[in-house]
């Protein structure tokens, strides 16, 4: 299946080098972090905006345990600990692509990133999800409004800007924070994104400041009393 055209403008951009003061840096934590001490605190975020990281996964079962553990394996880029902590029949993407065997081969192969993509996640929150388990960011399972996934991308920082026009020196029309946007046309190699705000406003955000809604997540259940990665997935 052809993925959404904006799985291609999230995939690029992850080559992207982060800018500036890159606000999400102060506010998401690393593998590290995660693994040392879970956030105990219920529903509180960790930045400002309606979108920010939030862990609501404390009151789940076993998901605390198991969260430090995936923290451990990311940080050590420990593959075999991975291939442990994921169900034997994981789903990887929509073509077909599943089995743990295959999470092997593609956390080996350094052309899927894979590693990179789950240092992301770590730092985006938690949420608990209808079947009962998790689901890692705490934003894929919530609510985006009149915002198709296709097309919507969270901004992933504080005070982030919306310019008039794409370039480093256009009036600022105003900041926002972690947000949802929706993409009007798909520009992959440039640095600022034609978006439309909630209430409507058009503007340019920079590119390293967007992230798709179908990017990577990762979602995970308890079966038969052990904590398994059912599904680590993008697109849709």
């Amino acid at each position: 299946m052809k993925w959404p055209v904006v799985i291609v403008l999230a995939l690029s951009l992850q080559a992207c080098n982060r800018q500036d003061d890159a606000p999400v840096d102060k506010v998401v934590a690393s593998a590290e972090d995660i693994a040392q001490a879970v956030t105990k605190q219920p529903e509180i975020p960790l930045a400002k905006g309606p979108y920010a990281p939030r862990d609501t996964c404390f009151n789940v079962k076993g998901a605390d345990a198991f969260r430090v553990k995936l923290a451990q394996v990311v940080k050590d880029r420990d593959v075999d600990g991975m291939v442990a902590l994921a169900a034997s029949d994981i789903k990887l993407d929509f073509n077909g692509g599943s089995g743990s065997e295959e999470l092997r081969r593609r956390l080996e192969d350094d052309q899927w990133n894979l590693w990179e993509e789950l240092d992301e996640l770590m730092g985006l929150g938690c949420a608990t999800n209808n079947q009962g388990g998790i689901t890692l960011p705490w934003y894929f399972v919530q609510n985006y409004g009149s915002i198709l996934p296709q097309n919507g991308m969270i901004v992933t920082g504080e005070n982030v800007r919306v310019m008039k026009e794409p370039h480093a020196d256009a009036e600022t029309l105003r900041r926002i924070s972690w947000d949802i946007v929706k993409i009007d046309h798909l520009m992959p190699d440039d640095r600022y994104q034609p978006v439309t705000l909630s209430d409507g406003e058009k503007g340019y955000i920079d590119s390293d400041r967007l992230r798709s809604l179908l990017d990577y997540r990762l979602v995970a259940s308890s079966r038969n009393g052990k904590w398994s990665i059912t599904s680590f997935t993008a697109g849709d």
